[in-house]
């Protein structure tokens, strides 16, 4: 049984025996000798966990003789542990004051899904799980993922965002479009975000939501959940902005039941360690609480980060090798300043109304209605009848053959100058009439309002037996288009698809002329509901701990099309609204925790459940049609993993092993190639819309973090996580594309992917690391990290029979034995790489002011060999074009990549009063 309450009293340690023995108590502070008001202690040699009260007290009773230890944990501060012995007779143990250090500032660190400690307390979470795996925070794993390897792009176990929910409040986050969490959308709220209220890792149930692979992260804005404080901070890095400045205020419950919480930042920088990299970005938060009794309150909480960013280009090596690492093709210079043609610009605000209600003694319900708003737009240059402006558009590289590596070099950047003059010459032809656009620079705008309310009631149905059950309802509407942002000194484009015989977008709209503000060339709308149920429960029998989750749910989607397409396969599927797409899913998980002793743990986890897909993963081209993907349907997901968890004084340490299967997923890739064969009516290049379904994959490995007390003040933390991650089919392929509609297997064939990597984040990683914490409140460490396993994504269709097909006699081509293809086709594997870490920080005690200074430097050897990420250029889908390419020293269509910035800082100072 683990009860969270402010004292308790043990009546029962032996069953059916009372032994008045001693009493334990003792007071916890912080380090500037202020009481610690609900700190979790947790008797290891029980099953029992009390809160400190508002002076920092806490006690256990009726304790027999013998060796005792207590953890101590509260978010913000380092865990401790006391040990202790009662001897015979002894009545009292005075543990007299214990005092908390704070911890190291999380932000020093990368931005990641959360950065705290877990934190649960009051209302919400009157159990947790089993003493000791909770109470001590994020372990050495999770901290190295997050912290070092993250800045790496490493992912545990492979999972991306699409695995990972973040709720607040109750309500998910999670995007429609492509079932992830958008961060941005509360981007520099750091000082509210910093410790969730629940924070369970991978499969682990969660009491406020089913989940999925990534984990949970619940953030509970309860304004009086705030620590009472005013702060303000100041950082400078050299990262994707270079300043940072965030305020903070918490007034704390007032005697007549009021609480307010305010938070506001601002982050900027014309510059980065990337060429043509700037943010301007502002970010607000507010709560406002009134309690108006002991069992009832009401919570308002608004919050949004209206965010103006540019973004840096992928290139091949080629390109690389002559203009450097920091090379980004999207800026040119214009009237002296640098302006980037991929903007996204995004607000998208979010406003809650919690009610939080107690029931009785031992039930809480707490409502949630939310609703979000706003837009997410994107830029970039879009022409008609015109060259390619790209720079590094493939004609214009030195390995094609046209320029030299000068000439490519001197017109490196984009030259704005030259698209407003390409306009100027064509604003009227011959006969003085207005011509459209050569040259504009377009946003694709998505337009979200979403509707959520979230129930969550739990109860402590027995002193060991908790119950959870929630209810969420969601309504989304996506207004999705493209619009003119810039004419470029033109008068107006054209509404005309210049790749397909300048056929009309919109053929019911006789005016083909769009001016700026004006939506071209696509516009729809996408609809839907989500009902979704989920019940987990949670019991205590003796040294076990067993928690079982189900959930249910119903997603219904609807695409409503503005523009009928002037391509007549579209015509009857472009506009109006579609037949409604409807699914069902379902799903179990369940922890088993046995507990060998106060320190030891085995802890099983399993999942078995179905994953709705996301909207881009429905429709495949939802731009000009209603078209389901082929073969689209739910992943069928089942995991387990098994860990042992030992919480030392001296060490601490998880071992654990899991196995991953995912079947039915859905994968699409947008981009162009060239399929220049009459035979089989491809004649043209075109854009194509590139879909495999059936797709199965498997996630298997170990993970290891340890964390080794060497001295009070010195520690020494190993992190270890070593996986495959694998496809493990053959899925189907089919495309979408204007000239050719849809085309199948029956012309593609199967892609040949079993046994490919899953590519997106090394699938080893390793980190060790050592921390020295003065007892003068300053600490200095630094981390030695090594990344194995980096693949490079792949394109479907250079993996399918088509690729060697000779389509003159229908038989692979003469030269394409099976191991030339296999060498062609092999998916490209990254070196290993070794990166430096290091933090040091100080806090100062200013009399009533705190304030801090902390420093984190990544990569200190500069390494700017480590590809982040990158993909298979699929242009060409011919054997002999690719056998040719292949022997180039730069290969015309070359992977495009992503390397590392290099050494990059984040310095931070704060005061607080």
């Amino acid at each position: 049984m683990i009860k969270k309450i402010s004292s308790i009293s043990l009546f029962t340690l032996i069953p059916g025996f009372y032994f008045a023995q001693s009493t334990v108590y003792g007071y916890v502070k912080s380090p500037d000798d202020k009481p610690l008001e609900k700190v979790d202690v947790s008797l290891s040699q029980t099953n029992t966990t009390i809160s400190t009260d508002p002076i920092g007290y806490f006690q256990f009773v009726d304790l027999q003789s013998g060796h005792y230890s207590v953890i101590l944990g509260k978010p913000g501060f380092e865990t401790k542990i006391v040990e202790f012995n009662i001897t015979e007779g002894e009545k009292t143990k005075d543990l007299s004051s214990i005092q908390l250090n704070y911890g190291a500032a999380p932000e020093a660190g990368v931005i990641v899904i959360d950065d705290s400690e877990n934190y649960s307390e009051g209302e919400g979470s009157g159990m947790q799980p089993t003493v000791g795996l909770l109470s001590s925070g994020k372990d050495a794993f999770q901290n190295a993922a997050a912290f070092e390897l993250g800045a790496y792009w490493f992912r545990p176990r492979g999972n991306d965002n699409r695995f990972s929910q973040v709720l607040f409040n109750g309500v998910s986050m999670t995007k429609n479009e492509d079932g992830r969490p958008d961060f941005s959308n509360w981007g520099g709220l750091n000082d509210v975000i910093r410790y969730p209220y629940e924070n369970v890792p991978d499969i682990t149930p969660s009491e406020y939501t089913f989940g999925s692979l990534g984990g949970v992260v619940y953030y509970n804005t309860k304004a009086s959940h705030y620590k009472k404080q005013n702060s303000i901070s100041y950082s400078l890095t050299n990262r994707s902005y270079l300043h940072r400045i965030l305020a903070t205020y918490s007034s704390g419950l007032s005697k007549k039941g009021w609480a307010f919480t305010f938070s506001g930042s601002r982050r900027w920088g014309d510059r980065g360690i990337i060429d043509g990299v700037y943010q301007d970005a502002y970010a607000y938060f507010g709560a406002i609480e009134k309690k108006f009794n002991d069992k009832h309150s009401m919570n308002l909480t608004g919050f949004g980060s209206p965010t103006y960013r540019a973004s840096n280009s992928p290139n091949t090596q080629e390109v690389y090798d002559i203009m450097g690492k920091n090379y980004n093709s999207y800026w040119g210079w214009q009237d002296g300043e640098k302006r980037n043609s991929r903007i996204r610009k995004v607000f998208e605000p979010v406003f809650q109304l919690t009610d939080y209600l107690k029931i009785g003694k031992n039930s809480n319900w707490i409502n949630t209605l939310s609703y979000q708003f706003g837009s997410d737009a994107r830029s970039r240059l879009d022409w008609f009848h015109a060259p390619d402006p790209n720079p590094t558009y493939y004609r214009k590289l030195p390995g094609y053959g046209l320029l030299t590596t000068e000439e490519f070099i001197a017109q490196s950047q984009l030259d704005w100058n030259s698209l407003y003059h390409a306009n100027y010459l064509n604003l009227k032809d011959s006969d003085g009439k207005p011509k459209g656009a050569v040259y504009t620079v377009v946003e694709d705008v998505s337009r979200d309002k979403t509707l959520n309310f979230a129930s969550h009631f739990d109860s402590q149905v027995q002193d060991n037996w908790k119950l959870n059950i929630n209810f969420n309802y969601q309504h989304f509407s996506s207004d999705n288009f493209r619009r003119v942002k810039d004419l470029l000194g033109a008068s107006f484009a054209y509404n005309l698809n210049a790749f397909n015989n300048d056929t009309p977008y919109n053929i019911d709209n006789p005016n083909v002329e769009v001016r700026k503000g004006e939506r071209t060339q696509y516009s729809y709308q996408l609809t839907g509901n989500q009902y979704t149920a989920n019940i987990s429960s949670e019991i205590d029998i003796d040294q076990w701990n067993v928690t079982v989750s189900a959930f249910s749910s119903y997603t219904e989607t609807q695409r409503n099309g503005h523009y009928r397409s002037g391509i007549r396969r579209f015509q009857n599927h472009s506009k109006g609204k579609s037949s409604v797409y409807g699914v069902l899913n379902a799903g179990l998980k369940g922890k088993i925790v046995y507990k060998i002793n106060g320190r030891n743990f085995l802890v099983y986890n399993g999942a078995f459940f179905s994953l709705a897909p996301a909207l881009n993963e429905i429709y495949i081209n939802p731009r000009v049609g209603d078209f389901l993907t082929p073969g689209v349907t739910s992943q069928i997901v089942s995991s387990n993993d098994l860990n042992y968890i030992m919480r030392g004084s001296i060490l601490k340490l998880r071992i654990s092993g899991y196995y991953t299967t995912i079947h039915n997923a859905t994968e699409i890739s947008r981009y162009y190639i060239d399929v220049a064969d009459s035979s089989s009516g491809n004649t043209l290049s075109t854009l194509v819309n590139e879909a495999m379904s059936g797709v199965n994959k498997r996630y298997m490995g170990i993970e290891l973090g340890m964390d080794v007390k060497i001295t009070p003040s010195i520690n020494a933390t190993a992190a270890a996580g070593i996986g495959e991650y694998t496809y493990t089919n053959n899925p189907e392929v089919s495309t979408l594309d204007d000239l050719n509609g849809f085309r199948g297997t029956d012309i593609w064939g199967k892609a040949n992917v079993k046994n490919y990597k899953v590519a997106g984040s090394p699938q080893k990683a390793f980190s060790f690391g050592l921390k020295y914490n003065s007892p003068q409140y300053w600490w200095i460490g630094a981390s030695v990290n090594y990344l194995m396993d980096q693949y490079l994504d792949f394109s479907a269709l250079n993996k399918t029979p088509y690729m060697y097909t000779d389509h003159t006699t229908g038989d692979p081509y003469e030269e394409a034995s099976p191991e030339l293809i296999k060498q062609l086709t092999a998916q490209k594997k990254f070196n290993n790489q070794l990166m430096l870490n290091a933090n040091a920080g100080k806090s100062f005690l200013l009399g009533k002011y705190r304030m801090g200074v902390s420093i984190s430097v990544n990569n200190i050897l500069n390494n700017r060999n480590y590809v982040t990420g990158g993909f298979e250029q699929g242009r060409n889908v011919n054997f002999l074009n690719i056998l040719n390419d292949f022997q180039k020293a730069y290969p015309t269509f070359g992977p495009k990549l992503w390397y590392d910035r290099g050494l990059t800082f984040f310095t931070n100072i704060y005061l607080r009063f």
